[in-house]
């Protein structure tokens, strides 16, 4: 009769005088020497936890219930990085708990050791935790109340038209950053979407930007759909295609390669134009949505879908901006006096 395993446990390798790993008939080399044992229970205590599965339960540890989340979630998302971020701040705290100690008091002592924003997002996640594990795991007895922090109130930088120019006057010996400047301000598209744009995304007959390429996902409260161009915009964009010729392949390039990063340019850019205030990429998004609603033209159904915006943050930050509601919103800004020629 075979023995019972005794489970992974170091191993000193008599010929390499190193600790090992040794879970059955494998043998990992850790790297560390003889004299190196704490270094090495450090190795095998990560090495338990990867091989650790949490069991069904309807009051699951919290550490379990984050854990779940980070293996089976969160490596199918486009956030991956962020949730481990988090998960990794809430274990701090919610990882030698249970589900039943998800109270007012601990999710208020909780918010205390964070910032009130980063302090939202976590809990916000581990809601989520909580509500994967119960629909995909196992039914919880009780689902808890999650208690947030009051939301801070956003105040959001945006540019005047005439700030807008300026702007795009100081970018235009930087041709890569005057292309990514005018598409911010013209679609309101993020800058990841911007950078990654590329010309066959772009339907010159049908006046429609993609903002994704086919089969790419996006994240949920991250939707990225077609943008409707029109106007001296889309004569602009022909004009670059024109100047990129058959070989280019990307909207926004240097000399025909990506760009990854515009922080150092454009807050180059920025400060060359004299705007004062927090300005970052990111506010080209908020100066389109701003405009759209004050335009007093645009719905904010239309708005919504033309910055791939959700309806309701749309109306939460931006609707003290609209007077009146109408239509039109590709046309906003798209005026030959308003967009600079090339």
């Amino acid at each position: 009769m075979p023995r019972p395993s005794r489970g992974p446990r170091l191993y000193l390798d008599p010929t390499r005088k190193q600790w090992a790993i040794r879970d059955g008939g494998y043998f990992i080399r850790t790297g560390c020497a003889q004299d190196q044992r704490a270094r090495a229970e450090g190795y095998l205590a990560q090495y338990l936890a990867s091989k650790y599965e949490p069991k069904p339960s309807a009051s699951p540890a919290l550490a379990d219930v984050l854990l779940f989340y980070k293996n089976e979630h969160a490596p199918h998302t486009l956030s991956e990085s962020k949730i481990l971020h988090q998960i990794d701040n809430l274990e701090k705290f919610w990882g030698d708990k249970t589900l039943a100690d998800v109270s007012a008091s601990n999710c208020r002592a909780f918010a205390k050791s964070r910032p009130t924003t980063a302090a939202r997002r976590d809990l916000e996640t581990l809601r989520a935790a909580v509500n994967f594990w119960h629909a995909e795991k196992h039914p919880l007895a009780f689902i808890p109340k999650i208690v947030m922090p009051a939301r801070p109130e956003r105040r959001e930088r945006w540019l005047t038209h005439e700030e807008a120019r300026q702007l795009r006057k100081a970018a235009m010996k930087v041709p890569h950053l005057y292309r990514f400047i005018v598409i911010g301000l013209m679609t309101g598209s993020r800058s990841g979407a911007i950078l990654k744009a590329r010309w066959d995304w772009v339907d010159f007959e049908r006046g429609i930007m993609r903002r994704r390429g086919h089969g790419e996902s996006a994240a949920a409260n991250k939707q990225r759909p077609p943008v409707r161009i029109e106007g001296a915009f889309l004569r602009l964009l022909r004009l670059w295609k024109r100047k990129d010729g058959p070989l280019g392949r990307l909207v926004v390039h240097y000399n025909g390669m990506p760009v990854t990063k515009l922080r150092r340019s454009f807050w180059t850019a920025v400060k060359a134009a004299g705007l004062l205030g927090k300005i970052s990429p990111h506010t080209l998004r908020h100066t389109r949505a701003t405009w759209l609603m004050q335009s007093g033209t645009v719905t904010p159904w239309e708005a919504s879908g033309s910055l791939g915006m959700s309806l309701k943050v749309l109306e939460e930050i931006y609707a003290h901006h609209a007077p009146e509601y109408q239509s039109n919103a590709a046309k906003v800004g798209s005026r030959a006096n308003t967009v600079p020629k090339a």
